[in-house]
């Protein structure tokens, strides 16, 4: 048995820390701010108290961190100073990951760049992403001589309504940029935008990647990215990158999460992000196309591939795999229409969708389910064999009997069909499984109807998804990961981190603290003004908004938020037809033009001394920057409580009543709690800041809930009109 040793935080390590952060707040001419030195001890002393065995791997279980941090904080100067050296010194990289590009971008190009010539410390970083977000040279090859893609996978992807002369002048110029070193083949730093149509011609994902059997492996743009991946010590993602690696086992494009400390900022996306990794959904009419394709192109498969013996007998078993597939797919394609509602004259806008209750489905379609797991695995195996193959034929040091051109050419077609069918596969295991709800919610299934570019009646789509992230991420994340720090200015609702701990599968036994704000939030005032009401009188409230808009200053920088599109765009109209010409011209409405060309058109009306209010949705109330002069006014329009028509929601809400809980209090007002919190915080965003937040739903007053949500949020100074 191995011994276990703690490797407590021992004074040079607590000297270096300190004088990094001395060092660059002396360059800054800045002053020590109280919540940022205690974030900077809390981490140190989390990761610095890890202990290890003789092999340097961790023992203990009292690894992660949690800080609720506001914002002025300075979160990422101290998230980056008390990680780094302790990093270092353990010997493992540190990942910061963000939810966001512009935070990414923040990091990337301002943060670390600051702290490499300010602190004194000495390291290197690099900005991981994805295969799909770079250039593939045997994908370009391809288009420069021509094809359109693979001659055999254009078969199966959907129709592109663009020149093929567009895609060979854009590939020659990224040749040309690539080539001369002018550029670093990512799709984000190109310097237009690429279309995704021509995008996908151009890339690849793991599965269709040859890796070090590509002849272009050495000048792989993704793999250069990846060696300085491989030789910093911090490392740039974004959550989705991060879970996407896990969920490949670890280290295909990170290092191992045993070998990293991680550093989750924006952490509370973390929970619905990995939701939407495990998230299984199939187009039926999509892959019955698919297969029906496959199985017409079986002939050429054949004549291309089947010189290799073992290629033979696969391709041989696979007309009866496919014949046991397609009668039972006709099924759930009947099966999914007689379920489903009537869809509404208007159902483009409004899709029909019939959700299983607490995820049971009838037994005939659980049947039907389990009859289509059988085959759809047979048929993973098979593709995946013949990939096998396929991939062992482009290594020159092996000789399988097929020919290298014909595996490069057919690999990618072979890797595509396999990920479908791996696909299809999931979402059928996920109906065919029976929930054991005794001590865990059940999984989430519906179908819907979903649109289409080709003026169909619409997709059937099964869908399936757990409710909860939380086993997942505690047994992948953060069970295997050698420490970890979550902060953002958002992880406790009603002021308690219950909730997150729930969602993301943090235990108890971990390290949490709510950090104090450097603002002074009396600048500010909270009203609830005697025109507020409860939004149940839908008249009465929509007036209470207009009434509210048409008493804002003619020079105030205002931002009002909506739950509902509708609604917004009823007030809008509303005031464009009252008559109001000035208030009409101030309107700046999400939507209706670009997010960030609002937002500089907004910053423009106020440097020239002019009134701006802005219209925005939910999406508006996180993540909008308009510090001093540029917002003095939030408007809030209704409490932010979820829209209760979620799949996923509604699933674990039925759950939480079979249990004897109360989903509303538990759920509900929780999240609720954190979305106004959020929706309060665009008002101060520097120490000098002040202004006012209006509320005009009454049922923060009148509900027994609604105290618990005022309680919540910083202490505002208080207008409330009982």
């Amino acid at each position: 048995m191995r011994s276990s040793r703690p490797i407590m935080l021992d004074d040079a390590l607590k000297n270096d820390i300190q004088a990094a952060y001395r060092r660059v707040l002396e360059a800054r001419s800045l002053s020590p701010r109280h919540g940022q030195k205690l974030m900077i001890a809390e981490i140190a002393r989390t990761l610095g108290n890890i202990e290890v065995d003789d092999q340097g791997e961790r023992r203990s279980d009292e690894h992660v961190c949690v800080l609720e941090a506001g914002t002025g904080t300075g979160k990422t100067l101290a998230y980056l100073l008390s990680a780094l050296p302790i990093a270092k010194a353990r010997g493992k990289r540190l990942v910061v990951s963000t939810a966001t590009v512009a935070l990414q971008e923040q990091v990337l190009h301002h943060d670390l760049p600051m702290l490499k010539a300010q602190s004194g410390l000495t390291f290197d970083y690099a900005l991981a992403k994805g295969r799909g977000r770079y250039l593939c040279l045997t994908r370009l090859e391809q288009v420069m001589d021509g094809a359109e893609e693979s001659p055999t996978l254009s078969l199966f992807e959907q129709s592109v309504s663009h020149k093929q002369e567009e895609v060979g002048e854009l590939a020659a110029e990224m040749a040309t940029a690539y080539g001369s070193g002018e550029w670093a083949g990512d799709r984000d730093s190109w310097r237009d935008a690429v279309q995704d149509a021509h995008w996908r011609q151009l890339t690849t994902d793991h599965r269709q990647c040859t890796n070090r059997r590509c002849g272009h492996f050495s000048a792989c743009a993704f793999f250069k990215a990846r060696r300085k991946v491989e030789e910093a010590d911090i490392i740039v993602a974004n959550h989705d990158l991060v879970l996407a690696d896990l969920a490949l086992g670890g280290g295909m494009v990170l290092p191992p999460p045993k070998e990293c400390i991680y550093v989750f900022d924006e952490a509370h996306h973390l929970p619905d992000k990995a939701l939407e990794h495990f998230h299984q959904r199939l187009p039926v009419q999509g892959a019955m196309r698919w297969l029906n394709q496959l199985r017409k192109s079986l002939p050429d498969l054949h004549a291309a591939l089947a010189v290799q013996p073992v290629v033979a007998r696969l391709l041989q078993a696979m007309p009866e795999q496919l014949m046991a597939i397609e009668p039972h797919l006709q099924t759930a394609l009947q099966m999914g229409r007689q379920l489903l509602p009537e869809p509404s004259s208007d159902f483009r806008n409004d899709m029909p969708r019939h959700r299983f209750e607490q995820g049971r489905i009838p037994d005939a379609l659980r049947e039907m389910a389990a009859a289509l797991c059988a085959p759809f695995a047979a048929l993973c195996r098979t593709l995946e064999s013949i990939a096998d193959i396929l991939r062992e034929a482009l290594d020159p040091d092996k000789q399988n009997g097929l020919p290298r051109e014909q595996a490069e050419e057919w690999l990618p077609l072979v890797a595509l069909l396999h990920g479908r069918a791996l696909e299809a596969h999931g979402l059928w295991m996920a109906f065919a499984a029976v929930d054991d709800v005794t001590s865990a919610p059940p999984q989430a299934r519906w179908i819907q109807l979903e649109s289409t570019n080709n003026g169909a009646d619409g997709e059937l789509v099964y869908a399936a998804s757990p409710v909860s992230a939380a086993e997942t991420l505690a047994r992948h994340l953060w069970g295997r990961c050698f420490g970890a720090v979550l902060t953002s200015a958002t992880l406790t609702a009603l002021g308690r981190f219950e909730r997150l701990q729930e969602r993301a599968g943090l235990a108890n036994r971990y390290r949490y603290r709510q950090l104090p704000s450097p603002f002074d939030y009396s600048r500010a005032v909270l009203s609830v003004p005697p025109i507020a009401v409860d939004p149940a009188q839908r008249d009465a409230h929509e007036q209470a908004i207009i009434e509210c808009v048409k008493g804002l200053g003619e020079d105030e920088a205002a931002l009002v938020l909506f739950s509902a599109r509708r609604q917004m765009q009823a007030v809008e109209d509303a005031i464009r037809s009252s008559g109001n010409a000035g208030l009409a011209d101030r309107l700046l409405v999400q939507g209706q033009r670009a997010r960030h060309e609002l937002l500089l058109e907004h910053r423009k009306r106020i440097d020239k001394g002019k009134g701006s209010i802005i219209f925005g949705l939910a999406s508006f109330a996180e993540g909008i920057d308009l510090p001093g002069q540029y917002l003095t006014h939030v408007v809030i329009t209704r409490l932010p409580f979820a829209v209760p028509d979620d799949p996923v929601g509604a699933t674990l809400a039925e759950w939480i009543e079979t249990k004897g809980g109360n989903p509303f209090m538990r759920i509900t007002v929780p999240d609720a709690s954190i979305r106004l919190v959020q929706a309060c915080g665009r008002l101060i965003r520097k120490e000098q800041d002040h202004g006012r937040i209006t509320i005009l739903d009454r049922r923060v007053l009148t509900k027994r809930y609604g105290q618990a949500l005022l309680e919540a949020l910083p202490p505002f100074r208080r207008e409330l009109a009982r």
